[in-house]
């Protein structure tokens, strides 16, 4: 079906080789795209016979420049390529992923994307894998939340190309922005019934899990200034509930505390009946008790996080230059 794949990385090593070794023997063309690594891993790809783009030091890194420009070093080299496995380094595919995915492609027309099953490796190495676990957890069937459209993906060519790829000024969130933009051209997006990879998070310390969280708040300011507006009002409501729980409110309790002579305060009341919300929630998704604890509660400390991604999102777009939040 001339499957490509493009591996987006930087200095990944050891899973970088776990990752290409998960691929070479049944992808048609690879790439692997790399952003500045000094740990051998272009070396490295190099001695697997590996095709290797070495992005432009003087341009700002983003998974969303890596990928475009991944997808059109193969388009230029092997034109025939009908779909295209997008991959990061930290990630292994699953046995068959390649097959059952581009089946789904092209069996209808009408699909510009598949994704399928994502696993943590480590699931209990820390909470914050473990959070990642839960994540990345959703039904399958057609995606109406584009949010569960990650990097890790294969899209029909032809789409990708119409629709000018991944917007290389979205530094989080590009893939997810990209399926509203094919949702919007008349495509749909499938999530099917089959293991598509292992993911390594490596998540061990609550300072990566912070700057994550404020990435994806940075993330939900830009996707609704780009697409909110539209049919599908993408990430209307996350902006929303970022800014009342992660800014409105607290400025609001801290600012008239000395006029209420502290009674504000009470108003802390709410993070907790938010919380007892996502964990009902959770329940009722199959967690188990202490996952769903576990989840809300990491869910109410990121609004504060989300809130200071989209001021810094505001800021960036009045500057004009995103940079990549990096959390590893």
């Amino acid at each position: 079906m001339n499957i490509a794949v493009v591996v987006i990385g930087r200095n990944e090593g050891e899973r970088l080789r776990r990752c290409l070794e998960s691929i070479r023997a049944t992808a048609d063309a690879i790439v692997y795209v790399d952003s500045g690594s000094i740990d051998g891993s272009i070396e490295m790809a190099r001695n697997m016979d590996v095709e290797i783009v070495e992005l432009d030091l003087s341009t700002p890194f983003s998974a969303a420049r890596a990928r475009n420009e991944g997808f059109a070093y193969l388009m230029q080299r092997h034109p025939a390529i009908q779909f295209v496995q997008f991959v990061d380094g930290d990630c292994t595919l699953a046995s068959g992923w390649l097959l059952a995915a581009g089946t789904a492609l092209a069996n209808s027309k009408h699909y510009a994307a598949v994704v399928g099953h994502l696993q943590e490796l480590h699931p209990d190495a820390s909470l914050y894998n473990r959070l990642c676990a839960m994540e990345w957890c959703s039904p399958t069937g057609e995606l109406r939340n584009f949010g569960a459209l990650g990097g890790i993906a294969m899209m029909r060519a032809d789409v990708f190309q119409q629709l000018g790829g991944f917007n290389p000024e979205v530094i989080a969130g590009e893939d997810s922005e990209l399926g509203v933009r094919m949702a919007l051209a008349g495509f749909k997006v499938i999530k099917i019934d089959h293991a598509m990879a292992v993911h390594d998070a490596n998540m061990l310390r609550f300072s990566q899990w912070w700057k994550r969280a404020v990435r994806g708040g940075h993330a939900i300011g830009q996707r609704a200034f780009l697409n909110g507006q539209s049919a599908v009002m993408d990430c209307v409501r996350e902006r929303k509930s970022a800014w009342f729980w992660g800014i409105v409110l607290p400025a609001l309790i801290l600012f008239a505390a000395v006029p209420t002579a502290g009674w504000s305060f009470s108003l802390l009341a709410g993070y907790p009946l938010l919380g007892y919300r996502v964990y009902r929630y959770r329940l009722g998704r199959g967690d188990s008790e202490q996952d769903a604890l576990l989840y809300s509660f990491f869910i109410v400390l990121g609004k504060f996080a989300e809130g200071i991604g989209l001021l810094k999102f505001h800021i960036n777009r009045l500057r004009a230059r995103y940079e990549i939040i990096e959390y590893k």
